[in-house]
C-alpha cells in the first residue's frame, strides 16, 4: 500500500511538472525521459547507476545477462550515431533493461517476487526521474521569480568571511587539475550515492527485502522538498550575482577577487534563464547525506564519503554557485530530513520529534536572518558568524547525540561458566 501510493503521488508529481514545463514552451520530465528510449542521454553514467540499483533485486546470474544486454543495446546505437554523426552518449541500453524487467515483472512474476522486482525497478527509475524532475524545477524557478535574494545574501555572507570569494581563488589557483577533479566530483553526485546505497542495498536479492531506511529515500526526500524552498528563498548564486557569467544583471564582476561591498541589500532582478537554485545548496545536502550513510560501511567507504562531502564542499564555493550562508543550510537541512525519516522507521518518540523540532527551527531562523538581519550580521561578524556556525553545530551534535540513543545496543559477551578443577 506505501509503495503503490508513493507511486500514485510520484506520477501526479511528474504530470504537474510536464504541464508547468509545457506552459513555457519546453518539454517536461516525462517527455525528456521518453526521448531518451532512442534519442542520446543527458547522462549515461547516471542511468546506468539507475539500472544498478534496480539489479539489487536480481540473482548474480540475471546481473551478468542485464549488464550484457545493456552494454550490447548500447553498442548498437553507437553504431548507428556514428554512422549518421549523431550526438554521442551511452545509457540508452541500461534504460532499455529497465523497461524490459518492468515487462517481465508484470508478465512472469507473481506475488511477492513481482512485488519486490517492481520495488527494484521502482527505485531505479525514481533516480532517473529525480534528475529530470530537477531540470524542470529548475526550469520553473527561472520563469516564475523575477527578483532574486542574491544581495542580501551575499551581505550576511560577511559574517562567515565570503567563503565563497576565498575558495573560488584557491580552486583558481589550483589551475586545471584541481579545477576537473572539483567538477566530476560535482556533476557525478548521484553515482557516488548510487555506490554506496548498493553497499546498503547488498543483501536485498538474498533477503527478498528491502531494509527500512537506506540513503536513496534521503536522497529523493531532499530532492522532493529542496526545490520548493528555492521558490521561497531565490538565489542564483555568486558566480551570477557578482561575477561574469552574470552579464549585464550582475551587480558587478567582482567574484572571486573582490567581496562585495556593504552596500544596503535589496531585491534584484535577473534573467529567465538562470535557475534559482542556492538556498539551500542540495549538492550540500546530498553529499551531507552521502557521508552520514558512508559511516557503517568499510573503511575505503567512509573515506570516500568523507572525500566526497570536502570536495563537494570545494566545488561548490569555489565554483561560485554557492554562498557559505547555503552550505549551513544545507547541512541543517538533510540532517533535519535524515532524523525525519528515521524517526519514522523507528517510530515516532519524544526524542524524535524534539530533534525534528529543533532542526526545522534551525533552518528556518537560518532562512530569516539571511533575509532581514543580513546587514546587522556583516557588521558585526566576531557575534554572527560564530552564531551562524554554533547553530549548524548544535544541530550536528543533536543528530549524533540522539541516533546514537536510537542504535540496538549491543548485548554483552556471555562469560563461561566457571567449571570445576579437575584433580
Amino acid at each position: 500500500m506505501l509503495w503503490a501510493t508513493v507511486g500514485v503521488v510520484a506520477l501526479g508529481f511528474l504530470i504537474a511538472l510536464e504541464i508547468a514545463a509545457r506552459r513555457y514552451g519546453l518539454p517536461g520530465p516525462m517527455t525528456n525521459q521518453v526521448r531518451e528510449v532512442i534519442f542520446a542521454p543527458k547522462s549515461g553514467p547516471l542511468l546506468y547507476a539507475s539500472m544498478a540499483l534496480m539489479m539489487v533485486v536480481l540473482t548474480w546470474r540475471e546481473r551478468f545477462i542485464a549488464a550484457g544486454v545493456a552494454v550490447g543495446i548500447d553498442i548498437v546505437f553507437f553504431l548507428v550515431r556514428w554512422a549518421v554523426d549523431a550526438k554521442m552518449m551511452f545509457g540508452n541500453g541500461a534504460l532499455w533493461v529497465i523497461i524490459g524487467y518492468a515487462v517481465i515483472a508484470v508478465t512472469r512474476r507473481t506475488g511477492k517476487e513481482r512485488a519486490l522486482l517492481l520495488k527494484g525497478i521502482g527505485l531505479g527509475l525514481l533516480l532517473v526521474a529525480g534528475r529530470k524532475t530537477g531540470d524542470t524545477w529548475l526550469l520553473i524557478t527561472s520563469k516564475t521569480r523575477p527578483t532574486v535574494l542574491d544581495q542580501y545574501v551575499a551581505t550576511a555572507d560577511h559574517a562567515l568571511g565570503n567563503p565563497s570569494w576565498l575558495v573560488g581563488r584557491l580552486v583558481k589557483a589550483t589551475g586545471p587539475v584541481g579545477d576537473h577533479i572539483l567538477d566530476y566530483v560535482y556533476i557525478q553526485l548521484a553515482v557516488a550515492a548510487v555506490i554506496v546505497a548498493l553497499y546498503q542495498l547488498r543483501n536485498v536479492a538474498a533477503e527478498r527485502r528491502f531494509p527500512r531506511h537506506h540513503l536513496v529515500r534521503t536522497f529523493l526526500v531532499i530532492g522532493l522538498l529542496g526545490p520548493g524552498i528555492y521558490m521561497i528563498f531565490p538565489v542564483v548564486g555568486p558566480i551570477f550575482a557578482y561575477g561574469a557569467d552574470g552579464g549585464h544583471w550582475a551587480v558587478a564582476d567582482l567574484w572571486p577577487n573582490t567581496p562585495p561591498p556593504l552596500d544596503a541589500p535589496h531585491h534584484m532582478p535577473f534573467n529567465d534563464i538562470t535557475p534559482r537554485n542556492c538556498m539551500p545548496s542540495l549538492h550540500t545536502a546530498w553529499a551531507t547525506a552521502i557521508f552520514i550513510h558512508s559511516r557503517k560501511g568499510p573503511r575505503i567507504l567512509q573515506f570516500a564519503g568523507a572525500f566526497w562531502l570536502i570536495a563537494t564542499l570545494g566545488a561548490t564555493l569555489g565554483f561560485g554557485y554557492h554562498y557559505g550562508a547555503d552550505i549551513i543550510a544545507g547541512v541543517v537541512f538533510t540532517l533535519t530530513i535524515e532524523a525525519a525519516l528515521r524517526a519514522q522507521v523507528r517510530g515516532w518518540d519524544r526524542s524524535g520529534i524534539q530533534l525534528v523540532a529543533y532542526g526545522a527551527a534551525v533552518f528556518t531562523a537560518l532562512l530569516v536572518s539571511y533575509r532581514f538581519l543580513s546587514t546587522e550580521m556583516a557588521e558585526t561578524p566576531w557575534v554572527f558568524g560564530p552564531l551562524l556556525i554554533l547553530a549548524m553545530v548544535s544541530v550536528i551534535l543533536g543528530y549524533v547525540r540522539t541516533t546514537r540513543l536510537w542504535e540496538p545496543k549491543a548485548e554483552p559477551a556471555q562469560q563461561p561458566e566457571p567449571q570445576p578443577e579437575l584433580v
